[in-house]
């Protein structure tokens, strides 16, 4: 197990008194943004557990109405720091949609989304799955819903479907299921940001907490969403989850806290600050096999926070998910807030988001190797995350143990995708190139067509 290192110095951090607030605190009554999700637990458990209060913080947590409200809110200052989409810093670092230096010391989660359709959706699927007794075999391939997009063709209709934002997490997974199942999600230009283009469905956004009246309206054929929107297509009979992200890249970074660049240069005890009440919340989130899950639940149920039906959130929370009405599984992983470094910045999972924006054409032209991890360490700042962990050893609110990080911030290769493809964060072109469906190479998109 890899020791943690004294980092303080570096990262222009002052030393800390055991058992006390963190010193010297720039800004301490902070304005932090969320989406009505399940996984902006962290945020709502430093503040209800007095994390936050402990680092001498005075927080304020208001909702937002859509991710991209979320951005232009932190961009502004108007936030001054939010729970964000993990592609959104990454995206705004390039330049693709807002252009801003943000930067993230914490990630919020693993896992958490699923992939939903209709019930109509799901009877046709039916007949090309295979089952187990009387149940489906999970994980389900997006294979078995070609037939059902070709039957849509042949009578002239689209089939479209709904993820939260184009450089969400979401997005990527959706796209990811659907090509490993031989289905083309379209790909996006510089001149056109549907991400239709050449597509076999059409894949829009739609904001989270409107997903199941969207489907429900039929406007929708299916949606990548976070918790709780998957099971409460389920609570009111309108839909099926088809699969979990955890079976389209087991353990995959979710959410990061996000906020300027310029933010945690001025403030840097702050940013210090923030970071170790969140690593306290994602602790305690998770402790003892996750034993304080249904006192969270009661918490994020709170119109302050996710505002949904508490059975609704612990389905998802405690342990076990819910398919087909009905077929409730275990899922233990399902949500995932502190256990195997969950809460740690890894350099290789900002490549990985990268990698997925050059695929699907939101980076319009073949980039080096080198500049990937450029991206990714202008980005995600694991000295922060590491000071601030050091900072709660020293105070007795954590024990070494607890933390294990690679030395160079990139996670081991591994292929635990549904496609078996292995990913090496290392080498991102090599890894955009074994993809079957996609941009490869020195491929662009330009009038509507893929040029080689």
């Amino acid at each position: 197990m890899t020791r943690l290192t004294a980092l303080l110095a570096s990262t222009a951090l002052i030393a800390l008194p055991a058992f006390a607030e963190t010193a010297g605190i720039e800004k301490s009554e902070l304005t932090l943004g969320f989406i009505k999700l399940t996984d902006m637990a962290p945020l709502a458990i430093a503040k209800e557990k007095g994390f936050f209060e402990d680092e001498g913080l005075s927080v304020t947590l208001v909702a937002q109405s859509n991710w991209k409200v979320l951005l232009d809110g932190v961009v502004s200052g108007e936030l001054d720091g939010a729970h964000m989409l993990a592609g959104q810093p990454i995206a705004a670092s390039i330049g693709y949609g807002t252009k801003a230096a943000l930067v993230t010391p914490f990630s919020m989660d693993l896992n958490g989304n699923a992939i939903t359709v209709s019930n109509a959706v799901w009877e046709a699927m039916k007949p090309e799955l295979a089952m187990e007794g009387d149940k489906p075999a999970h994980p389900i391939s997006a294979s078995a819903l070609k037939p059902v997009i070709e039957a849509y063709a042949a009578e002239g209709k689209p089939f479209n479907l709904g993820m939260v934002f184009p450089v969400s997490t979401h997005n990527y997974e959706l796209r990811y299921w659907l090509a490993a199942g031989g289905i083309n999600p379209g790909v996006y230009s510089a001149d056109d940001v549907s991400g239709q283009i050449g597509g076999d469905v059409l894949i829009s956004v739609t904001p989270p907490p409107q997903m199941p009246a969207t489907l429900e309206a039929g406007t929708i054929d299916g949606y990548s969403v976070g918790e709780p929107w998957n099971q409460a297509a389920v609570a009111k009979g309108i839909g099926v989850p088809v699969i979990t992200d955890n079976d389209i890249w087991k353990n995959n970074p979710e959410k990061v806290f996000g906020l300027t660049a310029e933010f945690v240069q001025t403030n840097p005890q702050t940013t210090l600050a923030l970071t170790k009440a969140l690593i306290r919340a994602a602790i305690w989130l998770d402790e003892n096999d996750n034993a304080n899950r249904a006192e969270a639940v009661t918490i994020l149920s709170s119109p302050d926070y996710v505002g949904a039906d508490a059975a609704i959130l612990a389905n998802s929370m405690t342990g076990s998910f819910e398919y087909e009405k009905g077929d409730v599984r275990p899922a233990p992983d399902f949500n995932v807030f502190f256990r195997y470094n969950a809460t740690f910045p890894y350099y290789s999972d900002a490549v990985w988001y990268l990698t997925q924006m050059r695929r699907w054409g939101q980076i319009g032209e073949a980039k080096p190797d080198a500049w990937f991890d450029e991206i990714a360490k202008s980005v995600y700042k694991p000295d922060v995350y590491k000071a601030a962990a050091e900072a709660l050893i020293a105070e007795g609110k954590a024990t070494a143990d607890q933390f294990d990080f690679d030395a160079d911030g990139y996670r081991a290769p591994s292929a635990d995708f549904i496609d078996g493809v292995s990913y090496d964060g290392a080498k991102p072109n090599a890894y955009i190139d074994s993809l079957t469906i996609g941009l490869k190479g020195a491929q662009t998109v330009s009038g509507g067509e893929i040029i080689n």
